[in-house]
């Protein structure tokens, strides 16, 4: 008789460690990185020219934040290349190179290194003014770091179209696709963990108040919307839970592959309605995309 092979059980340290390898190490398709990519661009770009207009104002020669404003607000270890921007013209050509780094970014010229450049005057700029900093400014700062990991030009770029034009290989899925991918995506699911215990910690989000209190606290509410939801409790408490309860099911739904597909989705609607009402449209805008890394394309089992 003739004995046929067995396989031995799998046990579960090394299921987890199987997983471990792939959701860090195993190769990913750039595609998605390159929408990532753009995205990320656009939202740098509006973020930066948000500065243009009071550019010389805050950080100009007799700008409000002088060197000893920004000393009391900014750690010692920062640095900023914005330091040695001492006369106008020189900080207008480096606030030119932000928006030349970011748009070669955009269409994927130079890639990498256009990544790093914005991530750089990025990064810059706000330790020249780190009263300024909001939410928003930090999800793109994570999001250029990430994009300076991974080879996001390859797919969807001039670099890409340069590469065919000169006949050479067409890009392969790489190791360090998937660790971009992978730090955005936990960042994605870090950020809506520390969003949910914040609010859990809050009394308005219990009773249900809190969507009238963040819409209240913009510049400019949508009047209608309030009218509506001063005359219906039922109302605000329904926004109220309904994004508690999204971002609940985003910070655990994304860890399961069956419904990846379906939170990531979601996330593209539902965080940039969030960062509305809360008056920050940008930061919902940058979490929709950090969001996109949970694509099922992107992260597999």
């Amino acid at each position: 008789m003739s004995s046929q092979p067995t396989t031995a059980p799998v046990s579960f340290s090394q299921q987890v460690g199987t997983a471990w390898n792939a959701f860090w190490f195993l190769p990913a398709d750039g595609r998605p990185l390159a929408v990532i990519r753009i995205l990320t661009a656009v939202l740098g770009l509006v973020l930066w020219s948000s500065y243009a207009a009071d550019l010389q104002r805050w950080f100009g020669p007799q700008g409000i934040v002088s060197p000893d404003v920004m000393a009391t607000w900014r750690k010692a270890s920062g640095v900023s290349f914005f330091d040695a921007a001492t006369t106008a013209a020189s900080l207008w050509a480096l606030y030119g190179l932000g928006v030349a780094a970011f748009a070669a970014l955009l269409v994927g010229l130079g890639t990498r290194i256009a990544a790093a450049a914005a991530a750089v005057l990025w990064v810059s700029i706000l330790h020249r003014g780190p009263m300024l900093i909001s939410p928003a400014d930090d999800v793109l700062t994570i999001l250029l770091w990430c994009l300076v990991i991974g080879r996001s030009g390859d797919h969807l770029s001039l670099d890409a179209w340069l590469r065919r034009a000169r006949g050479g290989a067409e890009a392969v899925p790489s190791v360090s696709n998937r660790l971009a991918l992978s730090l955005m995506a936990v960042h994605a699911s870090g950020i809506t963990v520390a969003a949910i215990l914040a609010q859990l910690k809050g009394d308005i989000w219990w009773d249900g108040t809190a969507a009238w209190w963040l819409l209240s606290g913009r510049e400019q509410a949508p009047v209608s919307l309030m009218a509506a939801m001063a005359g219906s409790d039922y109302l605000t408490n329904l926004l109220t839970h309904a994004i508690t309860l999204f971002e609940i099911a985003f910070a655990a739904g994304v860890w399961v592959v069956g419904l990846r597909r379906s939170i990531v989705a979601l996330g593209i609607v539902a965080w940039p309605l969030i960062g509305w009402l809360a008056g920050d449209l940008a930061w919902g805008c940058g979490m929709a995309t950090l969001g996109l890394a949970w694509a099922p394309e992107t992260v597999r089992r």
